[in-house]
């Protein structure tokens, strides 16, 4: 599982052109992506790891201030353009398996305390923010 969180002001996500979820105030971004060798225990590890880390202003984390979270799924984490121009999706596990999982990172950041927004898993989406340091980490499990 990979995710790139990136701290942030604010942020939203809109599915044409309706908003589907926002947090208006300081947290993270989280793009988050699933592959094949995922299961239940990365999605776990990927919660805390995100609740915990310590990013945000003056070192702290989601879970130290309550900062929100805006988790929006994105497979092409796991595209490959190693070869040629057309990127490969081999390795992003496929709907029916990373759903679920994106589910699960979600409500287990809930479980913790977190304010977490989400998008719609496989819509057409577009996301605003407004970066804040700028501050973008890759962050796997």
């Amino acid at each position: 599982m990979r995710a790139i969180a990136t701290r942030v002001t604010r942020a939203s996500v809109s599915v044409e052109g309706t908003e589907v979820g926002s947090i208006a105030e300081p947290g993270l971004l989280v793009l988050l992506g699933v592959t094949h060798s995922d299961g239940s225990g990365e999605a776990v590890a990927m919660a805390r790891k995100l609740h915990e880390l310590r990013v945000l202003r003056d070192e702290e984390s989601c879970a130290t201030t309550g900062a929100p979270l805006l988790v929006v799924s994105q497979f092409t984490l796991y595209g490959s353009t190693k070869r040629g121009r057309r990127p490969s999706w081999t390795e992003a596990a496929r709907p029916e398996q990373a759903e679920p999982l994106v589910d699960a990172v979600v409500a287990e950041l809930r479980r913790r305390g977190a304010e977490v927004a989400t998008g719609v898993f496989g819509a057409m989406m577009s996301i605003e923010s407004v970066n804040d340091g700028p501050f973008t980490l890759l962050v796997e499990v």
